[in-house]
């Protein structure tokens, strides 16, 4: 079983309804769920001009490789009717696979540990929150060293 960090979010709709929904869905489609993160009301990043994100993330454990474990993250997404329309826009439920275990992987359709995290305050929050001690696998340092760093920045 390998251990992985899901980070949730939706500003569209029933926000709350939304992430429930999905911690549900996510508990029924191969993860084992040990923690979830308060969920933060959060600015939305990158596309500005959008609805607040209502924002949170989980502890767990899959036997599904990280590819599979998209998939369902993408057909879950799919079931609470998210349409990709711009990127970074607004959204139903958004899905993302923070960490799995210390893996480290590039492809076209999958990066791991997920992109941009030390620049995302609505993703390294939460993650303090659940697993303080959690050290992204290339950067060497903790999530929560990480979320200092980003709030010291000008």
């Amino acid at each position: 079983m390998a251990k992985v960090v899901i980070s949730i979010g939706s500003n569209l709709g029933d926000r709350m309804s939304n992430i429930r929904a999905a911690v549900a869905a996510l508990r029924h489609n191969g993860l084992q769920i040990s923690k979830v993160s308060r969920i933060y009301e959060t600015k939305p990043y990158g596309y500005i001009d959008q609805p607040d994100f209502l924002n949170c993330a989980l502890l767990g454990e899959t036997s599904l490789a990280p590819k599979p474990l998209l998939q369902r993250l993408l057909n879950i997404e799919r079931e609470l009717f998210r349409r990709k329309r711009r990127r970074w826009g607004a959204r139903t439920i958004d899905l993302d696979i923070i960490t799995y275990g210390d893996l480290v992987l590039r492809t076209a359709e999958l990066v791991i540990p997920h992109r941009d995290i030390a620049n995302r305050e609505f993703v390294l929050r939460p993650v303090c929150e659940i697993a303080p001690n959690l050290v992204h696998p290339l950067l060497g340092v903790s999530f929560c060293e990480l979320l200092e760093m980003l709030r010291r920045r000008p």
